[in-house]
């Protein structure tokens, strides 16, 4: 495929965006730290800033509302409460049966109660220290969303030391919100990005897609690898290259396996999903890397208006069946091996 430039938006945390040439004089960005990252939104055809404030002020909600490190919060409480019921907000509800639903979609390799291998692993803080196999099976014994039980508004775990993590759909959820929220106020042209949950507003009013850069594996500026064309959807990418840490050659990173306990070694790089809903990317991009290319190509190949980019660890670009035809895409050099670490 010829290599093309694009002018480059913004960049943040795992993807760029790009816009055509053509675009409003004055659209309005602005940017926040939430949910441990940077998000930025911007809006094309409306000036109200206060519209960008009442997402974030969302955000701040949602963050109270469904983070397992903010004291008081639903999944706090659950995590809290060693195996007794738990009231909770329907918002939690829906976001703990839509994960549930993913838990059986991928046979597992999506699952709601990483927290306590999350919190021996500490990937982002590991000093480069590995967890003895003791250890990992440790928690592991305490890892199965099956023993997730919901009754009303009422969640039960089964397992007083298992730990709900809803950090692999969380943000897609809270992208889909916001979304929601600023259509319902009219806005119809803007991007949304919770630190690398995307989410375009469209169509644009020139008729042109959004063109969004999904990051080369390592590269040391950010660059993409490729891009893809976007009218009005959603994309969500997971990498190994986000959070890792390295002893000697060995790289661990943030995507844990949860049938044994430690980071998948299964020759990919990154798995980046384009869909409507940011929530279903969220979950499927964790989901698809778990099962691996083989298995996570054939996945996405039953589920309507879905696809998926994967991106090996010897930087092969590998899509699924839509891609093209359905989701223009562009490779901007050939794959190479130089960037890893």
């Amino acid at each position: 495929m010829p290599r093309k430039y694009i002018s480059l938006l913004c960049f943040l945390l795992g993807l760029l965006f790009y816009t055509g040439c053509q675009k409003p004089a004055e659209p309005i960005t602005k940017t926040a730290f939430y949910f441990d990252t940077m998000i930025q939104i911007t809006l094309y055809d409306n000036t109200e800033e206060a519209l960008i404030d009442d997402c974030f002020q969302m955000a701040a909600a949602y963050e109270q509302l469904l983070s397992r490190t903010a004291a008081g919060s639903d999944i706090d409480q659950i995590n809290q409460a060693a195996g007794q019921p738990v009231s909770v907000s329907s918002d939690t509800i829906a976001l703990l049966e839509k994960g549930i639903s993913y838990y059986a979609l991928s046979g597992g390799a999506f699952d709601l109660t990483m927290g306590p291998l999350s919190d021996l692993w500490n990937i982002s803080g590991n000093p480069g220290t590995v967890p003895l196999p003791e250890e990992i099976a440790s928690a592991l014994s305490h890892v199965g969303t099956d023993r997730i039980s919901i009754q009303g508004n009422t969640v039960t775990i089964a397992d007083p030391l298992a730990s709900l993590d809803l950090g692999g759909i969380a943000k897609g959820f809270i992208a889909d919100e916001m979304k929601h929220y600023l259509n319902e106020q009219g806005v119809t042209e803007g991007i949304i990005n919770l630190g690398g949950n995307v989410l375009t507003l469209g169509p644009k009013s020139n008729g042109s897609p959004y063109v969004i850069g999904i990051q080369k594996p390592f590269s040391q500026e950010g660059a993409p690898l490729l891009s893809v064309a976007l009218t009005d959807g959603t994309v969500v990418s997971s990498g190994v290259y986000e959070r890792y840490f390295q002893v000697g050659e060995k790289i661990y990173h943030h995507i844990l396996n949860p049938a044994d306990g430690y980071p998948y070694d299964n020759g990919l790089y990154s798995v980046t999903i384009l869909c409507q809903s940011s929530a279903d990317a969220d979950a499927l991009s964790t989901a698809c890397f778990g099962l691996g290319l083989t298995e996570g190509l054939a996945l996405i190949e039953t589920l309507p208006d879905t696809e998926a980019v994967f991106i090996t660890d010897t930087y092969e670009v590998i899509v699924s069946s839509g891609m093209g035809e359905k989701i223009p895409y562009t490779l901007y050099e050939e794959p190479t091996a130089d960037t890893a670490p």
